[in-house]
């Protein structure tokens, strides 16, 4: 039955609302993915198709596998795909390593931000945007300029609260919590990615670093961004407004639906959820 058509979207749900989900012709599509970590089954066969100028929110209780999702579809090499596709620019994104997805034109906001001592953010921001135009250090009309970076790096800097201070700071290294994810969207911000994913950005920061967050990410929305949202709470849902949330437990959808899905997890919890279906709102239920 179908839930509602957004834009190019349509989506098909089993009789029991569990969101396997089908899409005619969608930008970015997982199809029956099936992931295991150290010999264990993660992801049970998941599929989820998200368009260009769509924000989708995955919610989940802890262990439900919503960072192996985000860590398969980048390339972490520690997790093994045992079957499905993930299909991007008519490509198997499965076949290619993270930076050649990257180049791609995907980009991963790190729920754990890693700590890179002795290169600063400036050095490495214009060496991840020189990478994704192509630049090997030999035609430099493909290189940003110094002109054309700090304009790129102004507005965006500015809409996070940074300073110019954190240029100069190695990357991450005493880092707040709040700035580490700061940084984070900063470098999704001047990258331009088509495909973000942004896994628990929320989780660890104040409302304020929330609502700095948030507002660049807006900011990037549009029809030639597709943002999926990975996330454990809905209070980073009432800044960045989904457009469909998914919810993810023991490796597998369980429920699709709008942003209203949201507001109802909010109420009732993962518990119940867990033990047992809840019985769904009849908005829900009639979609």
């Amino acid at each position: 039955m179908a839930i509602r058509t957004m834009r190019r979207t349509e989506y098909a749900l089993n009789t029991e609302s569990t969101g396997k989900l089908t899409r005619a012709m969608a930008d970015f599509e997982i199809k029956d993915l099936r992931v295991s970590v150290e010999g264990r089954e993660i992801l049970k066969g998941v599929s989820l198709s998200v368009n260009k100028g769509e924000v989708h929110a995955v919610m989940g209780p802890n262990g439900s596998g919503k960072s192996t999702l985000s860590h398969t579809l980048m390339g972490h090499p520690n997790y093994k795909v045992i079957s499905g596709q993930v299909l991007f620019k008519g490509k198997d994104i499965l076949t290619l390593q993270p930076e050649e997805r990257a180049k791609l034109g995907m980009f991963l906001a790190l729920q754990y931000p890693v700590v890179v001592p002795g290169i600063t953010m400036s050095n490495f921001l214009r060496t991840a945007i020189n990478a994704k135009r192509g630049y090997d250090g030999k035609d430099k009309s493909k290189a940003i300029n110094v002109k054309e970076f700090r304009a790129l790096l102004k507005d965006e800097m500015s809409v996070l609260r940074m300073d110019d201070s954190f240029l100069s700071r190695y990357v991450n290294e005493g880092f707040s919590g709040g700035e580490k994810k700061r940084a984070e969207i900063l470098q999704m911000a001047v990258l331009k990615p088509e495909i973000a994913i942004l896994d628990e950005t929320d989780s660890g920061l104040d409302i304020d670093s929330i609502k700095f967050v948030s507002d660049a990410v807006n900011r990037m929305r549009g029809p030639e961004l597709g943002v999926l949202i990975i996330t454990h709470y809905t209070r980073v849902l009432k800044f960045i407004k989904p457009d469909y949330v998914h919810v993810l437990v023991n490796g597998e959808f369980v429920r699709s639906g709008g942003p209203e899905l949201a507001d109802w997890l909010e109420a009732k919890g993962y518990s119940e959820w867990v033990k047992e279906p809840a019985k769904a709102p009849a908005t829900l239920e009639a979609r």
